[in-house]
């Protein structure tokens, strides 16, 4: 390239890659600067007009900044908030653009916000290869949990935070002790922290870790497991599970929670009408819920991308790419008929929440300034790696030197002028008068695996340089 630039997608939609390209466009807006007595250095993603940066905007931010080629890094928002660590350990979920100080209420004394630190610098990782970053974070990370567990952690081995930590405000969940979500979560940053201790061979933090999510995932398993229903629930100070199906029941496949059994039966509900098989996938609050509202109506109904984001990577660890796809596919398209309803030409706006059933923006009756509109925390996990990771079908790990192409049929697609470290690639299938061929470019050696579903997986090294495949050649 001659310029620096972010890479480009080739889709038989246009549309798809209209939306992706005006995201990118749009990103320059959230890329802000703090108050200059803050004591914040730097450019870091916050939404703009927000007083407050947010540790949701630090750990959602990384995974679509990772493929801006560099143009935006995609660790700044966090380092923000590794700098922020207090002698305890503690980091709060929010600091004031202003002061620089953290932001409380009375709701979550603690600042606590969701610990996904760990899951976010996994990802990092697998695009930079850099394991100096891993060296230097992991201490944060050990100490930030080490606070969460002295303040919030109960003697049954579960923890018991405020109601609000979990964003779900007004979800039906009035008498939940123990969330699911927050539990689940804790286990996903036992789990990535073990995994980050595994590339350093420190294999006594590993041990650690990996300890602690077993004894986790034990306790959510016995406690929090409905048979008869084949679902995950919240959990009152009695330990008796509240039966109420919320989205937050999806965090355990991200956690690699449920045997394959169990994840059957929870994955099952996604195409279920009566649960969260909603035309838009996936509603916050299952369709036979009594509080269930069409209009979305908060957290008791509302699509809200990161979440939909969620359950979609839950699926990809159970290997379930065809439905991760398909539901992919069908909620970039409501979100692209919800940009210009009723034919209005103005400039299409992305939602920070859609109506499950039909499409447009969620209502929430008597909440003022929802959904905010651009909201790109959550919008450009869609918009921009859904789309590479999910539509497109390209998995990408620096360290392991692969490039996995997992794709249901052939379609002309693919990417152009990635660039991973110091390498820029390129990935694109196309017909040809000799059939379907792969076209490939790379400045170095790499290891492409293609596997079209049900048909054909071959792991081919490719050398630097340009080179294409035969698809009925392999």
């Amino acid at each position: 390239m001659t310029k620096q630039d972010f890479p480009k997608i080739h889709f038989y939609d246009q549309d798809f890659v209209d939306i992706y390209d005006k995201t990118w466009a749009w990103i320059e807006d959230c890329w802000r600067s703090a108050g200059e007595n803050s004591g914040i250095e730097g450019k870091f993603f916050s939404y703009p007009g927000s007083d407050c940066v947010y540790q949701t905007d630090a750990v959602f931010s990384s995974f679509f900044l990772v493929y801006s080629n560099r143009i935006y890094q995609a660790h700044h928002t966090l380092d923000l908030f590794y700098s922020r660590q207090e002698p305890t350990g503690a980091i709060r979920g929010a600091y004031s653009l202003e002061s620089g100080l953290p932001v409380v209420d009375s709701g979550n004394p603690e600042g606590l916000g969701l610990p996904l630190f760990a899951w976010a610098e996994f990802n990092i990782y697998h695009k930079s290869a850099n394991k100096k970053r891993i060296r230097d974070v992991l201490p944060v990370l050990q100490r930030y949990t080490e606070w969460i567990d002295s303040i919030f952690k109960r003697p049954n081995g579960l923890y018991h935070t405020p109601p609000g930590v979990t964003g779900m405000e007004n979800a039906p969940r009035e008498r939940a002790y123990y969330s699911l979500d927050f539990n689940a979560i804790m286990a996903i940053n036992m789990l990535y922290i073990s995994a980050l201790a595994d590339t350093l061979n420190d294999k006594e933090t590993s041990f650690q870790f990996k300890k602690q999510y077993f004894a986790l995932k034990t306790r959510i398993n016995s406690l929090m497991w409905d048979a008869d229903d084949g679902f995950y629930y919240d959990i009152d100070e009695n330990e008796q599970r509240l039966p109420v199906k919320t989205i937050g029941g999806y965090w355990p496949l991200l956690a690699e929670i449920p045997n394959d059994e169990k994840a059957e039966r929870i994955v099952e509900k996604l195409s279920d009408p009566r649960y969260f098989g909603t035309p838009h996938p996936f509603p916050s609050l299952a369709v036979c819920e009594d509080a269930f509202d069409e209009s979305g109506g908060g957290f008791r109904g509302s699509v809200f991308p990161h979440m939909t984001f969620m359950v979609i990577k839950g699926l990809e660890r159970y290997q379930r790419w065809e439905l991760a796809r398909e539901c992919a596919i069908r909620h970039l398209y409501f979100m692209l008929d919800s940009m210009n309803p009723d034919g209005n030409t103005q400039k299409g706006t992305l939602w920070e929440a859609y109506r499950p059933t039909k499409e447009g923006p969620a209502q929430w009756h008597g909440k003022e300034g929802f959904p905010r509109p651009q909201y790109l925390t959550y919008d450009a996990l869609s918009t921009i790696v859904l789309t590479i990771e999910n539509i497109v079908g390209l998995f990408i790990s620096l360290p392991r030197k692969t490039v996995d192409w997992i794709i249901p049929n052939l379609e002309v697609m693919g990417v152009e002028n990635l660039s991973l470290k110091k390498n820029m690639i390129t990935i694109l299938s196309n017909k040809s008068g000799r059939g379907w061929e792969i076209q490939m470019e790379s400045e170095k050696l790499y290891y492409f695996t293609i596997n079209i579903l049900g048909k054909k997986k071959k792991t081919l090294p490719i050398p630097s340089g340009k080179c294409s495949m035969l698809i009925d050649k392999l």
